[in-house]
C-alpha cells in the first residue's frame, strides 16, 4: 500500500480532483437511472423494452464509475463516498498509519483520521502537516495566584 505525505496528497490533488468530479458526476447519473428503472419496472404494463435501455445504461455507468475507481485505486487513492466525493489517502502521522482525507470541494487535505474511522472522526491537520496535540483542560483557578487586573487602578471607581 503506498503511502503519502501531506505535499504528495496535495500535489496529486488536481488529477485525484478530475477524477472523483466524473464519479460523483457518474455516480449521480447511475442513481437517476436506477430511480428512472423502479418507476418502471413497478407500472402495472412495463414497456420492457425500455426497461432493457435502462438496464444497459445502468451497467454502462457502473463500469464508468468502475473505471474512475481504478484509476484512483492505481493512484494509491482509496474512494469512500460516493455521493460526496470522498477519497483517503493512506498515510502516517507521528509514525502511525491513518488516512488523509479529502472531500470533494476542498481546496487541499487538510484533514485526517484513524485507520479503523471515518469522515465523522476526521480531524484537521496542523499547518506543520502533523496532528494537533490536544492540550490538557486546565481549570481557571489553577492561574489564580498569576492573576492581575488589565485595566488601570483609576478606572475602578
Amino acid at each position: 500500500m503506498k503511502t503519502f505525505s501531506i505535499e504528495q496528497a496535495n500535489r496529486t490533488l488536481p488529477l485525484v480532483r478530475r477524477i472523483v468530479q466524473d464519479i460523483v458526476d457518474h455516480y449521480a447519473r447511475w442513481q437517476e437511472l436506477v430511480k428512472s428503472l423502479d418507476v418502471l419496472a413497478a407500472a402495472p404494463a412495463p414497456d420492457t423494452v425500455m426497461i432493457d435501455r435502462l438496464q444497459r445504461d445502468i451497467q454502462a455507468a457502473a463500469r464508468a464509475i468502475d473505471a474512475f475507481v481504478r484509476e484512483l485505486n492505481d493512484l494509491g487513492v482509496e474512494m469512500k463516498g460516493f455521493d460526496i466525493g470522498l477519497v483517503d489517502f493512506p498515510g502516517e502521522i507521528d509514525g502511525r498509519p491513518v488516512y488523509l482525507c479529502w472531500r470533494l470541494g476542498e481546496t487541499a487535505v487538510a484533514h485526517w483520521h484513524e485507520r479503523d474511522a471515518g469522515f465523522d472522526s476526521r480531524r484537521p491537520l496542523a499547518p506543520s502537516g502533523t496532528a494537533y496535540r490536544s492540550v490538557p483542560f486546565r481549570h481557571p483557578t489553577a492561574f489564580a495566584g498569576a492573576w492581575r487586573p488589565c485595566w488601570p487602578a483609576a478606572a475602578t471607581r
